[in-house]
């Protein structure tokens, strides 16, 4: 079902961009995409830099390199607030075995 969408979909789109005229062959260059979203374009806003570049300034980082600090941070954060909370819970009494009365 799709493959007949998508080529009813193609013959649509052809039948619109047959030449009949020269008026109608520049109307059919309007109408092909070019590059879209491709292009490099310019770029609004300051550029991205990476984390170690500017390590003080987050709003400059690169959107991934924000994600990955992010998500160390708040890894270690947890982590820390584990092992801190559960520090004393984990000590085993030992008995020692053999030294009884004899």
């Amino acid at each position: 079902m799709a493959a007949w969408t998508a080529a009813a979909r193609q013959a649509a789109i052809l039948a619109r961009l047959s030449p009949k005229s020269a008026a109608s062959t520049s109307q059919a260059a309007n109408l092909i995409q070019r590059r879209g979203l491709a292009s490099g374009g310019d770029h609004h806003g300051p550029p991205k830099v990476n984390f170690w570049e500017d390590p003080l300034s987050p709003s400059k980082w690169k959107e991934e390199h924000f994600v990955i600090v992010s998500l160390a941070g708040w890894g270690l954060l947890f982590f820390g607030g584990y092992k801190f909370f559960t520090q004393g819970k984990n000590e085993k009494k030992e008995e020692k075995v053999g030294e009884g009365s004899n």
